[in-house]
This record gives C-alpha cells, sequence and structure tokens, in this order.
C-alpha cells in the first residue's frame, strides 16, 4: 500500500521517510522501537540524583536562553515541583523557549543536584500522562519520535497486508500472539508484558526467516565451483619460519584451514573471527601469498583510508625481500596514480591491490582475480562484498572474511551459517594485557591523576562518551560537556584536546583519526565512532564515561583501541551505578570471547537460545 493513502503524508515526509527506508504502509508499521521510555513521575525530593528521572513540573520563570558557541546554546529558568522550586537547565534546546511561558505545566526528564537545587534536563516535554510507555523510533532529520509515531498510528488503522511467516505448528506449539496483535503491540504497549510477547512473536520470525535463508544460502554454496590453487607449501613454511615470533595454535590451525580450502575445487567462502590482537593479519597475509604463488591476483578491502593505509605498510614490510607487486587504491588517490593502477591491474602487473570502497568502481578490472578478502566484513553491505568478489575470475575467487568481533561459535554458527568458520583465541605472547578499573564518576579525580601522569610520559588518551544518534531529538552536550571539563582539568594550550563523532563527514573523520595516529592531538574525546582496527602506538589509556550504558562485548572493543604496542595501557569504566558486578566481568579478564559469553548471558538472551535448542 502507498504511504500517501496516509493523510498528512505529503511528498515532503514521504522524502523523509524514504531516507529511513519506508516506502510503504506495510514498510511504516513493521519499523519498530528499538527501546522505551516507561515513564512515571517522581517528586523532586524524591529524585535521585545519580538516576535520570520523569518530574511533572510548572513553569516560573521567563525563560533565559544563552549562546556558548555558534552550534551549542543553554536555556534555564525557574520551575517548581511539590512547593519545591529549583533552576532547570537544558542544552540546545533554544527552540523551546516560546513554549516553556510561565504557568505552563512540563515533563522534566533528566537528573536533579539537590545540593545546587538544579535540574539539568535532557528534554522536555508536554502533554505527557503518568505511567505511559512511549515507544522511541531511529529517527533522520526532518522528523520527530512524536511525528513518526502519530503516522504509525495512523497506518495501523488501514487495511494493510501482514505476512505470518511462521509455520501454525510453531505458533500453536509456542502460544505465540497474531502477527497483526504483536504489530500494534510492539508500537502502543499498554504494559511491560505487551512488550515481551509482542517481541517474542517477531524476533522468532526474523529469527526463523533468517535461518531459512542461510540454509537455503549454504546449500547454493556447497554446489559452487571454485578455482583449484597450485602452490608449493614448503616455500610458504620457509616464510613462516623466517618470521620474527611464533604462531600461535589457532592461527596454525586457520592457516591450514584456509590453505586446505584454497587447495580444494570448490569456492573459499570463510570468516575468521579473532579477538583484538589475536593476528588475523598474518594469517590473512599467508593466504595472500598461497594465492600469489598459485599465479593469482588478490585484493584486500579495508572500511577507512587509514586502516587501507597501515595495512598496506604492514603487508609491504612482509613481503619486502619477495618480488610482489602490491598497490594501493583509495579516495585521495591522485587521478593519474588511479589510471596508473587500473591499467597495471588490468595487464596483471599487480599481484595485490588493497583499498577502501574504491576498490568497488568498475574501472577497477583484474585479469585473474582469485582471493577476495574484507576486513571488519560488517562494515560493509551484502551488495558491496558480492560486487567486489563478483569482479574475480568467472566469479569464481576464494572469499575470506576478517571479523575482530568475538562471537562465542554457537552463536557464529547462527549468525554466519552461510560461511565456513575459523576463530583465534589464543593472542600471541608479545602485549600487556590491559588494566582496568571501574571507577564511580563521584572519584573521578583518580583517573584525572592517571591521565596527567599518562600525558607527562608522552602517551596520548581516548576518551569515550555514549552514542550519540544523529536526530533532531538528542543533543550533542555529553562530549562537549566533556571537553570542558578536561579543558579546565588540563592547560589545553599544551594538551590538545578535540571532539570526533558521527555528525562529522568522513574526510573529518579521518583527518581527525590521522591527527591523532600522528601526535597532534594527545586527547581525542570520541562516540563509539571511534575507528575499528586502527593502531595508534601511544595511545595508553582509554576512559568510557556510562560504561553502565554499554554492552561487554561493546566495551570490549572500545578497549581494544589501547593496548596495541608494548606500552602497559588503562581502561577506566566511569559509571554512576553502586552495583556494578556486570562491569566486574571487565576487569576480571581480557578475553574478548569469554567477556561475550558473560554479554549474552547478561542481556537475556533467551530468543536465541529458545530457537537454537529447538533447531
Amino acid at each position: 500500500m502507498n504511504l500517501n493513502l496516509i493523510k498528512n503524508i505529503g511528498p515532503k515526509t514521504e522524502k523523509v521517510l524514504n531516507k529511513i527506508n519506508i516506502f510503504t504502509v506495510e514498510d511504516l508499521v513493521t519499523y519498530y522501537p528499538y527501546r522505551y521510555n516507561v515513564i512515571k513521575f517522581v517528586n523532586i525530593n524524591d529524585a535521585n540524583e545519580n538516576e535520570v528521572c520523569y518530574v511533572l513540573a510548572t513553569v516560573l520563570s521567563l525563560v533565559k536562553v544563552s549562546y556558548i558557541k555558534k552550534n551549542f546554546n543553554k536555556l534555564d529558568f525557574i520551575a517548581a515541583n511539590n512547593n519545591i522550586n529549583f533552576k532547570v537547565t537544558i542544552f540546545n534546546r533554544a527552540f523551546l523557549k516560546n513554549n516553556l511561558y510561565v504557568n505552563r505545566e512540563v515533563v522534566l526528564i533528566g537528573k536533579y543536584n539537590k545540593i545546587k537545587n538544579v535540574f539539568i534536563a535532557n528534554d522536555i516535554k508536554f502533554n505527557v500522562d503518568d505511567s505511559t510507555i512511549e515507544p522511541i523510533y531511529h529517527l533522520t532529520e526532518g522528523i520527530k519520535n512524536s511525528n513518526l509515531k502519530k503516522l504509525i498510528n495512523e497506518a495501523l488503522l488501514l487495511n494493510y497486508d501482514v505476512c505470518d511467516y511462521i509455520p501454525e505448528i510453531y505458533n500453536e506449539k509456542y502460544n505465540f500472539i497474531n502477527k497483526r496483535k504483536a504489530i500494534e503491540l510492539i508500537h502502543n504497549p499498554n504494559s511491560v508484558s505487551d512488550i515481551k510477547s509482542s517481541k517474542l512473536k517477531l524476533i522468532y520470525e526474523e529469527l526463523f526467516m533468517y535461518m531459512f535463508k542461510i540454509n537455503y544460502l549454504k546449500l547454493l554454496n556447497k554446489k559452487t565451483d571454485g578455482i583449484k590453487k597450485v602452490f608449493d607449501e614448503n616455500i610458504i613454511n620457509e616464510f613462516l619460519n623466517n618470521l620474527s615470533f611464533k604462531l600461535t595454535t589457532d592461527q596454525e590451525t586457520t592457516i591450514n584451514e584456509i590453505l586446505n580450502d584454497m587447495k580444494s575445487p570448490n569456492r573459499m567462502n570463510r570468516l575468521i573471527l579473532g579477538d583484538v590482537g589475536s593476528g588475523k593479519t598474518i594469517v590473512a597475509i599467508i593466504a595472500i601469498f598461497a594465492n600469489y604463488l598459485s599465479s593469482y591476483q588478490a585484493t584486500f578491502m579495508a572500511p577507512t583510508e587509514i586502516l587501507a593505509k597501515q595495512h598496506y605498510e604492514t603487508i609491504k614490510n612482509y613481503f619486502e625481500h619477495y618480488n610482489i607487486n602490491i598497490a594501493l587504491l583509495t579516495g585521495s588517490t591522485t587521478k593519474k596514480n588511479k589510471e596508473k593502477i587500473y591499467e597495471e591491474l588490468e595487464s596483471g602487473h599487480i599481484d595485490l591491490l588493497i583499498g577502501t570502497h574504491s576498490l568497488l568502481n568498475e574501472q577497477v578490472i583484474f585479469k585473474n582475480l582469485g582471493l577476495v578478502i574484507t576486513d571488519e566484513q560488517h562494515r560493509f553491505g551484502v551488495n558491496q562484498r558480492n560486487l567486489l568478489q563478483n569482479k574475480g575470475n568467472k566469479k569464481k575467487s576464494d572469499v575470506l572474511y576478517l571479523s575482530a568481533t568475538p562471537i562465542p561459535r554457537t552463536y557464529a554458527l547462527t549468525i554466519y551459517g552461510d560461511l565456513d568458520l575459523s576463530q583465534i583465541k589464543t593472542k600471541p605472547n608479545i602485549r600487556k594485557e590491559v588494566i582496568t578499573k571501574v571507577v564511580l564518576e563521584k572519584n573521578i579525580k583518580e583517573v584525572l591523576l592517571k591521565i596527567y601522569e599518562e600525558l607527562k610520559l608522552g602517551h596520548q588518551i581516548f576518551v569515550v562518551s555514549p552514542l550519540i544518534e544523529q536526530n533532531d531529538e538528542i543533543n550533542l552536550n555529553s562530549v562537549y560537556e566533556l571537553k570542558e571539563k578536561l579543558s579546565n582539568a588540563f592547560n589545553n594550550d599544551l594538551i590538545n584536546i578535540e571532539i570526533l563523532h558521527g555528525k562529522l563527514n568522513a574526510k573529518e573523520k579521518d583527518k581527525l583519526m590521522l591527527d591523532f595516529k600522528n601526535g597532534i592531538i594527545k586527547i581525542l574525546i570520541s562516540t563509539t565512532v571511534i575507528e575499528v582496527g586502527i593502531d595508534i602506538p601511544k595511545a595508553s589509556m582509554i576512559v568510557i564515561f556510562n560504561a553502565e550504558r554499554f554492552g561487554l562485548a561493546t566495551l570490549h572493543q572500545l578497549r581494544g583501541r589501547v593496548g596495541r604496542s608494548d606500552i602497559q595501557s588503562y581502561c577506566y569504566l566511569i559509571t554512576n551505578n553502586e552495583d556494578n558486578e556486570r562491569l566486574k566481568v571487565m576487569e576480571e579478564s581480557n578475553d574478548g570471547f569469554y567477556i561475550s559469553e558473560k554479554d549474552f548471558e547478561q542481556r537475556g538472551q533467551e530468543i536465541i537460545k529458545f530457537y537454537c535448542k529447538q533447531n
């Protein structure tokens, strides 16, 4: 059904909805919330200063707006609740000024500091009832959460098509609710049990369809012809014996699996799962070497230009005594050099081409591509990965994916069931383990002193703030506030502090990461957009604020930004929660696979476990 059947959706709104992949009424009703706000009002004198709360208040004064910098403003006014007057401050909400008139009743969302008698608001809402459940959606510029919710409710009144993909035998066996009912409840729950019953139905259906497709792809892959590679393993063993370090057992096992795949007449389609610093790159290099000895070309795609350059320099060093022609192709490669690369690639003069999305260009034509490697494969779309591997010799090139996300084998087989799987768990004994410590925010002085010690040693610091989503209803005050606090704590004239977040374009992000890598920036304050896999040898410390808001697996990935040299490194998890049993897991282990197991347990992945047991 077309979106224009819904009133209030004109061409402009339709264009905005298209940005978030909503093109039909069916797309709209199946655009599910990613979380919920369970709204329960509290009296201001009962507010816990360490927890976000909802306070029904009355505006008592005119609103004052002050501009801190060009794109950063502050709004202040006096409000009252339960006969207590207090100051309200909210950042980047100047547009609310005309709605906040004297005697208006509003709902304040944020934290209350009793000592200063100031309520720092994250948001201000109007006409919200107590004990309601508010669905929160992923948004884009041009639409607010409340407007999207109204459009969805309008769509729910229509006779839209609903297809239940779960066979009736399973619906009855597990007592799932009707799919149409599940869609209605996921958007308009009256209770937490409504959310659970609708999620159970919809997530099970999604898993059912996913596994159906995975098994279908697996059957197709078994029938896929490949290129049988012929190479002298003695030369590869000689290469391995000349390495300056000893391979771990997991690395040796993975290399043997890859070489056996390449010698097979079937196309290799293998994923290497390895924790940060587990040595996936050298395994990929051996695959490249075997492919070269078989007289085929290889290509290696990385998600960012900095990471591509890093791989280029690393691989060139490994092959410096071999006659292997390696080229680098990125967005910043000059037109003249690009033309030369295209020509030499098509003629077969280039043996290995390393690059970013630039490798997908239609002018990139290989003479005899035999191996495609994709680093951080989850950062690329399926179509992008397919486009690259289909450039190969009759679309038969071997394919190798690398991922630094450690996933327990049971779940990995569920997610990547169409791929052969290799895991590298054991880390080389050449780096010191990162020392991790959970610290309450009220004891932040301890962390600041440690930052100062590391800066004096010439080291660099990562500071991470919670994820910022790009929409009109969420501001950037968390990273800006952190910069202001750190600038006050340290002399900003001597310590260069910069901010990296999702609203910067790719070129700005790359410039900041390059400046950080080159030591120009001493403290980099970032959201979780920190580039995966980049080596910053002098980064010895990462400080993660509001650590309780992240999953353990995410915290472990962030911790992997430090400890990438022989410098002793540290990870500080800053939290306001007194109960930190979950975060203590990070203190007790640096093993990503162990942590991901704990993460799955603590997040309560009952549905995945339930599904795996039944199949």
